[in-house]
């Protein structure tokens, strides 16, 4: 079901987290492997992403974010609830559109459906939100890629809007 290269990504993702003994996995750590992940990159790179400057910003969140186990603490890193929906939603995704392979393109874009995160939020990640479904329901390849961003503009992210007050309603 997972493409290969995804599964060596999402692996990485682990090690990762492992060897920094963070006690989850979140979508950030996700995230920040796809950018590794060469149908993830390629779409990325389409959007005209700053892969660099989110590599460095995911970095920064996730060590501001994520605890650390301690030392003679036997447990495991865990996924994030967030991190098992993102899976959940590329596997959906792609059911539902009749393949039969997840990529790391298609988690890309399940990423983009998780409401709190700051991989969602991430200025670099911002560029792609608008044409990333059109994107990726075209991308056989990282020349189709480029291909469906020349014909799809980047929208503008979508800003979170106070919410107005009863008086301004009326």
């Amino acid at each position: 079901m997972f493409s290969k290269d995804l599964e060596l990504t999402i692996g990485q993702c682990y090690k990762e987290a492992r060897e920094q003994r963070h006690e989850f996995m979140t979508v950030e750590h996700l995230l920040l492997a796809l950018l590794e992940n060469p149908s993830a990159a390629a779409v990325l790179r389409a959007c005209n992403a700053d892969i660099g400057k989110l590599g460095r910003d995911l970095r920064s969140i996730i060590t501001e974010t994520v605890p650390v186990l301690p030392p003679n603490d036997e447990r495991d890193t865990q996924p994030t609830l967030g991190f098992q929906r993102v899976l959940q939603r590329a596997v959906y995704h792609v059911q539902s559109s009749g393949r039969k392979e997840v990529t790391g393109a298609n988690v890309l874009v399940a990423i983009f459906g998780e409401k709190d995160s700051h991989a969602v939020y991430s200025s670099a990640s911002r560029k792609c939100r608008g044409s990333m479904s059109s994107i990726t329901s075209r991308t056989a390849s990282p020349r189709s890629a480029r291909t469906a961003a020349s014909r799809s503009p980047v929208m503008p992210a979508a800003r979170p809007r106070a919410p107005k007050s009863r008086a301004a309603i009326r």
